[in-house]
């Protein structure tokens, strides 16, 4: 088999290009121009030891036909359809919006437009979420003609405001919401996200216990492989995404979540992303349709999903030269941490007052038992160049 993997500037793309590559299929990858000599976003898996070859693709609608030109390339020169992996959501978008053609040279795996818009959609997940009895934070609308002032008083605090689809702004993961405290606050991050969504945001219930998210690969409404992992850290440690997860199972996740993809008829990868209110129920939060943050931590457990994501996308674009789909295993329970951001995590705990939080990042840091999601030994220069684009960023502040 043959892969073509996108946006290999992102650090969850390393585990994909690395299991392929373990399995024996020859991997290209392919990121945007924007990224070359660029120290402070690097294309990660291009440096990867796994990369048989990498590809730089023009910025912009070009970078779209560029891509569709490799494939039909690859194709010509392998005599086959490439798996193509899309890791980005903007790519993800572009070919949803144009799987005909993209159908024609490669083969995928991925969701419809409509399913990519429901997910996308928090108010859509949440009243799909009521629809099919899976438990979601209280909402709270505000009422014609009220002024975000009025609605901010009237609010059970502290609360949760975002937009209805943060990632469509542009805005980084732990720009995606806000906690309010006060009705100051409360009025604040309203008004600051409708300015810059042009439409009401989502205010819910704050839920103060832990994070959990369930990870499925799907095929037209069947999930193929599951995965559950508990957020045990976070950085920045006022609210972002994981320095720190690990792999436990919760049938009654899985549960929730298979409901929502036979009702939607998904194909692709997915993860729902639940957190506790203060009775210790998960509640649904928010779905993100396409691979996650956590995403290295399928690697890490030995659950098997990239491979089996390429061999869904090989069948789908070459019929006539199918591969045996492998059984999914139940993945090890296993913890894994982006060391670098748990480390800077650890600091951030220590000075809140929560030393034995950041001693415990310490400990992880330190244990041979704990996989990294961005650096291994045996492929180092990704690594080293995420470490540097890093210290950039930071010099640059």
């Amino acid at each position: 088999m043959v892969a073509i993997v996108t946006d290999v500037r992102f650090r969850m793309s390393l585990a994909l290009i690395r299991d392929l590559a373990q399995m024996g299929v020859e991997v290209i990858t392919c990121e945007g121009e924007r990224c070359r000599d660029n120290p402070a976003a690097p294309a990660l898996g291009g440096l990867s030891r796994c990369a048989a070859r990498h590809v730089w693709l023009p910025e912009g609608e070009g970078g779209r036909e560029a891509l569709l030109a490799l494939c039909r390339e690859v194709g010509a020169e392998r005599g086959c359809r490439p798996a193509l992996l899309p890791v980005g959501a903007a790519t993800l978008a572009a070919l949803a919006e144009d799987r005909a053609r993209f159908d024609q040279v490669c083969g995928l795996c991925i969701p419809s437009g409509e399913q990519l818009a429901l997910f996308n959609d928090k108010e859509r997940v949440a009243h799909l979420a009521e629809e099919l009895g899976i438990p979601a934070p209280e909402r709270f609308v505000r009422e014609a003609g009220e002024n975000w002032r009025d609605f901010a008083r009237r609010l059970p605090l502290p609360c949760v405001v975002k937009p209805v689809c943060g990632e469509r702004l542009g805005l980084r993961a732990a720009d995606r919401y806000a906690v309010a405290s006060s009705p100051e606050e409360a009025e604040a991050a309203c008004g600051r996200f409708e300015g810059l969504a042009g439409e009401d945001p989502v205010v819910q219930r704050f839920l103060p216990g832990g994070g959990w998210g369930c990870s499925v690969l799907a095929r037209e409404g069947h999930v193929m492989t599951a995965i559950c992992h508990r957020r045990i850290r976070e950085y920045p440690v006022t609210g972002g995404p994981s320095s720190c997860c690990v792999c436990i199972d919760r049938p009654a996740l899985r549960a929730h979540v298979k409901r929502a993809v036979e009702r939607t008829g998904y194909t692709g990868l997915a993860m729902f992303e639940f957190k506790e209110d203060a009775d210790g129920v998960p509640r649904l939060l928010e779905v993100n349709p396409r691979i996650w943050g956590t995403f290295p931590l399928t690697r890490a457990t030995g659950s098997g999903i990239s491979y089996l994501w390429c061999a869904l996308a090989w069948n789908a674009g070459n019929p006539d030269r199918q591969v045996p789909l492998p059984i999914a295993l139940p993945p090890r329970r296993k913890k894994m941490i982006f060391a670098v951001s748990d480390l800077m995590a650890s600091a951030g705990y220590a000075r809140r007052g929560r030393p034995w939080m950041a001693l415990w990042a310490l400990r992880d840091f330190l244990n041979p038992g704990v996989r990294d999601g961005v650096f291994e030994w045996g492929d180092p220069r990704p690594g080293m160049a995420y470490l540097r684009s890093l210290l950039t960023k930071e010099r640059r502040r």
